[in-house]
């Protein structure tokens, strides 16, 4: 009987497509995109992605490292005890301000509408006090790293983001 359910269950997942999922192809490509972005060797990003977290969330690993000097090994170590962005960028000073990304006022900023908001609402000097939650984060520096790998404007990027999907994926599209 075991042995039936374990054929049924190989035999299912072969024929179920894989949408919403990440292609080995477009994690490689996104990968590459971070190594670059942040002008480092493809082999250290590769090593994070070996370190059991999200794709999406490697450049806020290292956005966050270099901006509040803490290792990369630390952060994940932090978020895979089940840290949130939010804790962590509050935590290593990395505050809204160094997140924000321009976009026109009149830009349609879907998902992250709130942050925005925001923004726009807030002097720049209080900016630090806007709080963005987890998503919000790994969002904000997803949109920084799409925009400025791809050339295309954060409006776009931030346009182009539907929820419940990857950034990686996002990118994969967007490259396409």
């Amino acid at each position: 009987m075991r042995r039936s359910l374990l054929i049924f269950m190989f035999l299912v997942a072969s024929v179920t497509p894989v949408t919403g999922q990440e292609s080995t192809a477009a994690k490689a490509d996104y990968l590459s995109a971070v190594a670059s972005f942040f002008s480092l060797p493809s082999n250290e990003v590769s090593i994070l992605s070996e370190w059991e977290i999200p794709a999406d969330e490697i450049p806020v690993v290292l956005f966050v490292a270099r901006r509040s000097g803490v290792s990369p090994e630390a952060l994940v170590a932090l978020r895979q005890a089940g840290r949130s962005w939010s804790e962590l960028t509050a935590r290593y000073g990395v505050g809204s301000s160094a997140l924000h990304v321009p976009v026109p006022d009149d830009a349609h900023v879907g998902a992250l509408e709130r942050v925005y908001d925001g923004y726009r609402s807030t002097p720049v000097a209080r900016w630090g006090n806007i709080r963005l939650s987890h998503d919000e984060v790994v969002d904000m520096v997803n949109v920084r790293l799409i925009s400025q790998s791809l050339g295309l404007p954060a409006a776009r990027v931030i346009g182009e983001t539907e929820t419940g999907t990857s950034h990686v994926d996002l990118y994969a599209r967007l490259r396409g």
